[in-house]
Formats: C-alpha cells, sequence, structure tokens
C-alpha cells in the first residue's frame, strides 16, 4: 500500500533529512496562510504611508484604552531623530535592515520548522515586521496573526523605502510603559529632543525594545544593563552601517 511504503521510506530517513521535510511542510502551511489572509482580510493600503503619518497605531490604541488616554506620542521626522539611537536600534532589532526584503530567512526557517512537530510561533521578528505589527495587529501570537504580518511586511518593503520603514518604526515602537516613539522616550527620560540623543542614551533607549514593558532608562536591573552593554559593543563594531544610514 502506498501508505506503508511512505511510513517505511519515512523510518529509514535520517534526523537531518526528517528536519528539512518539517521545514519544507512548514514554510508550505505558512504560503497558504499568508494567502488566505490576504484574500480573506480587510487590508489597509499601505500606499499612502509613503506621504501621509499612520491615524494612532494599532498598539497605541490599545494602549490609550488600557491607560485612559495618557499615551505620550509624538511623532517626528527622521531628521529629527539621532544618528546615534538609528544606529542602536538597527544593532539591537535588526542588524540585516539594509539587506533584506522585510524577513530574515534564517528566523523563518528556524520558526516553521516547530510548526509540523507542534511548536509555539516564534518571535525575533524584523524592524519591518515589527512595524507592521504595531500599525495593525493584535500582540497574541498566531500563526494567524504571523501571516497577516508576512503579507503586510511584503507590501511594506514593495512601497515604502527603507527610510520611510524605519522613520515610521521609530514613531511608534514602545520605549516603556505608555511611551511610544522617539521623541516622546528621548523627553521623557532625558529631558530633550530625539535629535541630540547621545550614543549612552541611544543604547539605552534601543536596549529596552527587547522587553519594553520592563525595561527603560529608568530601570535598574542587571540583564537591561547588560543589554545596554551588548548594544554599545555592537554599535562600536558596526561602522559599515554608517554609510548606510547616510545613504538612505
Amino acid at each position: 500500500m502506498p501508505l506503508k511504503r511512505l511510513t517505511s521510506w519515512i523510518e529509514r530517513l535520517n534526523p537531518r533529512q526528517l528536519e528539512a521535510i518539517r521545514t519544507s511542510v512548514g514554510l508550505i502551511l505558512f504560503a497558504m496562510t499568508v494567502v488566505f489572509a490576504r484574500v480573506w482580510t480587510a487590508w489597509p493600503d499601505v500606499r499612502i504611508l509613503a506621504q501621509e503619518q499612520p491615524p494612532a497605531p494599532a498598539d497605541i490604541a490599545r494602549a490609550e484604552e488600557v491607560e485612559g488616554g495618557a499615551v505620550d506620542w509624538k511623532p517626528v521626522g527622521l531628521n529629527n531623530v539621532s544618528p546615534q539611537l538609528q544606529l542602536a536600534v538597527i544593532v539591537s532589532e535588526d542588524i540585516e535592515f539594509f539587506q533584506h526584503h522585510g524577513f530574515s530567512w534564517a528566523e523563518i526557517r528556524a520558526a516553521l520548522a516547530e510548526i509540523p512537530a507542534g511548536g509555539r510561533p516564534r518571535g525575533a521578528s524584523t524592524i519591518t515586521q515589527q512595524l507592521a505589527k504595531n500599525l495593525w495587529l493584535s500582540p497574541h501570537r498566531s500563526l494567524w496573526r504571523k501571516a497577516r504580518e508576512a503579507a503586510l511586511t511584503v507590501d511594506l518593503e514593495r512601497f515604502l523605502s527603507k527610510r520611510r520603514i524605519l522613520e515610521l518604526y521609530l514613531n511608534v515602537v514602545p520605549f516603556g510603559p505608555g511611551v511610544y516613539g522617539a521623541e516622546a522616550a528621548a523627553q521623557r527620560y532625558f529631558g530633550k529632543s530625539a535629535l541630540f540623543l547621545t550614543e549612552e542614551e541611544s543604547a539605552m533607549l534601543a536596549a529596552g525594545l527587547t522587553r519594553p514593558s520592563v525595561w527603560n532608562p529608568s530601570t535598574d536591573s542587571p540583564e537591561y544593563r547588560e543589554r545596554v552593554a551588548l548594544v554599545r559593543r555592537r554599535m562600536a563594531n558596526a561602522e559599515f552601517l554608517w554609510r548606510l544610514l547616510l545613504g538612505i
């Protein structure tokens, strides 16, 4: 019987071959879910973000509801954000930002390999994927949400420049409870505009992005301080990114 032959064939595979099959199956399932998400859900027009500031993103709207409107959010242009903070955020969150087209394929393969085996979807999203989530999606992890996030990421990379994606991200990402965007964070924690943030201050803000609900410049924990030191080391070793930042 075909099923018996298939079972026998699977039993003869080594662990590496089985892992490759699980990853391939995961890719197929994920691609099908992305297509379904695109066809059957209301879709935002990403192209308008090339020129217009988005209305209150999903993340901020939820926070306003929870905090009773007490949310600090002050969108600014990328020219009004310190290059030091731009660099710190990239090395902290997405070192391949200028090389990829929205996805880190190494992370995707690792995440999808877990799906057929019943694993839980992983994080480790790129800046573009995080932007898609912050603008439009729920924080709850699921294959369905990741599929919508993937499809929106494709649109963001297709219709917006890297400069605009970074600008939007820096304006909507949470830098602490009730604090959204670089300008609000700079004023809240350092009493200055985001344009004048130093290297140390930038590293402190970027380090908190990993766990914004508990890590920020007012945090006094060894884990957070270690993360700040790591971001500073990455900044020191990422001189090649300065040319890319100046070119966007």
